[in-house]
């Protein structure tokens, strides 16, 4: 108690030297806990509408289906068995029917995946009850994204290439009767969304499905012969890694940041033993041990760490409820990085991520205070007392 007393007292007759010091520390602790708060909401966000639009409780896929291989589109579909056909009556499944077209807005060509889906489906946010009542021949979805890329509006026709089982060509207008507004690009880039049974029927593959969407309160544990379970483990499992480089990238920004206040604090102790030898020696005269002195000046450095956390609560915590509010807005064109990502992200600080990031800065900032420290337990009482360092 003696010593923490001891070391207050030292920083605050420091001076500035103090003052500069825990500044650049309470700043580093606000933009950590800030940074890493960003991360953690966009990776809860994304997650979220991941499973709300594209993955609900998961999916099942025929076993040649590979959603980043196009060539395997043309033998990715199965007839669905009876079993499968009752969860679907139940609501429990979202068939959905893939195949590859092209368009021509403006006259120019585009490639799309044109997507058949179960208008009465209620296990993704999809507004396919948009495809139900209406009197175009084929109505047709589209996302925010597809209709910029396509410059396509409620209301457009567009006509459709694609090619049967068989391989043979056909064509087809169909109706842009909505056009909404996701942040999962799996759903909306590129895509084309109609009644399956319109797809069924335009690619000659009736009662036939690429894969289905699982209603987020079941659990499928059946075992079809062709069709395989993909998890949130699995289907998650890209986006969770891209988190951790984000994680990764920022962490280098910081640790520079940290460098650079440790050096401050480094070379702050070793003048501050420099310029008091005297009152080291006093220390020693008086019958303090070596290991005290040291203790107390490997205390009085990392005290920096803890006047920073008091004081960078004065502006950090409204800070940081007032981001957690208004959240951070995404630049413009970050919804075409292929990533779910919407165009605000709320941080989310957990006090695991605010403990942790405190520690280290306060773990940091000790060691780095003790190491100029060491040179006390090698010096001469009466050469210190003198001004002399041995």
């Amino acid at each position: 108690m003696t010593a923490i007393k001891l070391a207050l007292r030292n920083l605050i007759g420091a001076g500035l030297r103090t003052w500069l010091n825990v500044f650049v520390l309470a700043l580093i602790l606000i933009l950590i806990i800030w940074h890493y708060g960003i991360i953690d909401g966009w990776n809860r966000m994304a997650i979220r509408d991941m499973i709300n639009w594209e993955i609900g409780g998961g999916q099942i896929w025929t076993a040649d289906y590979d959603p980043y291989d196009p060539f395997t589109l043309d033998d990715s579909h199965r007839v669905l068995s009876p079993s499968l056909n009752d969860e679907i009556e139940q609501g429990n499944m979202a068939p959905i029917l893939v195949t590859q077209a092209s368009i021509y807005p403006q006259g120019r060509i585009m490639s799309i995946l044109l997507k058949g889906i179960d208008p009465d489906q209620q296990v993704s946010e999809l507004p396919t009850d948009k495809l139900l009542g209406g009197d175009e021949d084929i109505p047709a979805i589209i996302g925010t994204g597809m209709a910029r890329d396509s410059k396509l509006n409620t209301g457009d026709n567009i006509t459709v290439r694609w090619r049967d089982v068989n391989g043979t060509f056909d064509a087809a207008e169909v109706t842009i009767v909505d056009v909404f507004k996701c942040d999962v690009p799996a759903v909306d880039n590129g895509q084309i969304w109609i009644p399956i049974e319109k797809l069924q029927e335009m690619t000659q593959m009736p009662g036939e499905a690429t894969l289905l969407i699982l209603d987020q309160d079941y659990t499928w544990t059946g075992d079809e012969n062709g069709w395989v379970l993909r998890d949130h483990d699995y289907l998650l499992q890209e986006m969770r890694e891209m988190i951790k480089v984000k994680k990764v990238g920022g962490s280098v920004f910081y640790i520079v940041l940290m460098l650079l206040a440790m050096l401050a604090v480094f070379d702050t102790q070793v003048l501050s033993i420099f310029r008091r030898q005297k009152e080291i020696g006093t220390y020693m005269a008086m019958g303090m041990t070596r290991g005290q002195v040291v203790r107390l000046f490997t205390v009085e450095g990392a005290m920096h760490s803890t006047l920073a956390a008091i004081l960078g609560a004065i502006p950090g915590i409204p800070f940081l409820i007032w981001m957690g509010k208004v959240g951070f807005a995404m630049p413009a064109g970050s919804d075409s990085l292929g990533m779910a990502i919407s165009e605000t992200i709320y941080p989310v600080y957990s006090i695991g991520l605010i403990i942790s990031v405190m520690l280290i800065v306060i773990v940091t900032t000790t060691i780095v205070s003790y190491l100029p420290s060491r040179k006390i337990s090698k010096m001469n009482p009466t050469e210190a007392i003198k001004g002399k360092l041995q």
